[in-house]
Formats: structure tokens, C-alpha cells, sequence
């Protein structure tokens, strides 16, 4: 992966409040003080792309029950031999939800975000530096689960307090709801 074009489009996003200023820096900064940022084989940290899938009408959103976080989050995972961080991202949400016809709105970050990844016996902790983008898909296509899941819903977008309090998946439902009233 261009490490070039990944500070370029990092470049570019355009945080919402200071929370996600703070993190794109620390995310930029990883990414200039590794040669491996994407690799998962950089324990300290790397790069993850996420995607943010909302219904075509706007009104929903695809998130995963993840298995081993035991919360609601937005489909996503590790860079493996993606060409850039946007490929990454659509990978994941093919891989984890079993839909074909995912359409990217756009081909520039839609969010960003740090967070720690516990110890576990085959890692030491790291941060997942997650790069976030926004796609689109028809919720009356039957879902599969992957086996990193225990479940995959579309669910409103007004309602989504309501099954997780991760602070970062808010922070995507108020963009999308300020987008979706321009």
C-alpha cells in the first residue's frame, strides 16, 4: 500500500469535532513512522478499513454484533493485499455481510477512529487505526453472517442508540442524519 497516497487521502478528510481531529493526527503520524502501517504484522498498530453501510434510502444501517467485542459496531477488519484503504473497506463489507452490490458514495473518508485492542493469546494489545468509508446497499438482499458475528441487522438509523453507546458509531449516525437533512 502507497504510503504516499495514504497520508493524501488523510489529507483530505475533514474531521467533524476535536475528538476525530486528534485521532486523524495520530493516525497520520502512524502512518509516517511505519513502513507497515497496513500490516498486520505491525504490533504496535495498523491500518483497518471499515465500511459504513447505509440503506439506499438513508433511513438504515448494516452493523455487525461482533463476536469477540460483544457489541454493535460497522462491518470491518484488517488490510490483507488491498491496493488502498477504500478496496480494504469494500472487502470487509462483501466478506461480512454476504452482499455483492455495495456502492461506495464516495471514494473519500467518511470517518476515522482509534481504538485498543486487548491482549489476546495469539497478539499482544494495539491500536486499530480504522479508516471509514461510506457505502450503500439494498437492505431486502438476504445477509450473511461471517464467523467473525454473531448477528448482522439493518437497523434505523434513529435507533441505533439504542443497541450500542460506542462513542464512535454515534459520531457516524450524527453525520449521516446531518447528511441526510442537506
Amino acid at each position: 500500500m502507497n504510503r504516499d497516497l495514504t497520508l493524501q487521502l488523510l489529507e483530505a478528510h475533514q474531521p467533524t469535532d476535536a475528538h476525530e481531529a486528534r485521532m486523524l493526527a495520530d493516525i497520520k503520524q502512524f502512518v509516517r513512522s511505519y513502513d507497515n502501517f497496513h500490516s498486520r504484522q505491525q504490533l504496535a498498530g495498523h491500518l483497518t478499513g471499515s465500511a459504513w453501510m447505509i440503506s439506499e434510502d438513508r433511513s438504515h444501517a448494516l452493523l455487525t454484533y461482533h463476536g469477540k467485542f460483544d457489541c454493535w459496531v460497522q462491518l470491518g477488519g484488517h488490510v490483507e493485499d488491498d491496493a488502498d484503504m477504500l478496496s480494504a473497506a469494500l472487502r470487509e463489507a462483501h466478506e461480512e455481510s454476504g452482499l455483492e452490490n455495495v456502492t461506495p458514495l464516495s471514494d473519500q473518508i467518511f470517518d476515522v477512529d482509534v481504538h485498543t485492542i486487548p491482549a489476546s493469546p495469539k497478539e499482544p494489545a494495539h491500536f486499530h487505526y480504522d479508516i471509514r468509508f461510506l457505502f450503500a446497499a439494498d437492505r431486502t438482499v438476504p445477509l450473511i453472517v461471517s464467523n467473525e458475528s454473531k448477528d448482522l441487522a439493518w437497523v434505523e438509523i434513529d435507533r441505533i442508540a439504542e443497541l450500542t453507546a460506542e462513542e464512535s458509531v454515534l459520531r457516524m449516525v450524527r453525520k449521516t442524519v446531518r447528511n441526510r437533512q442537506r
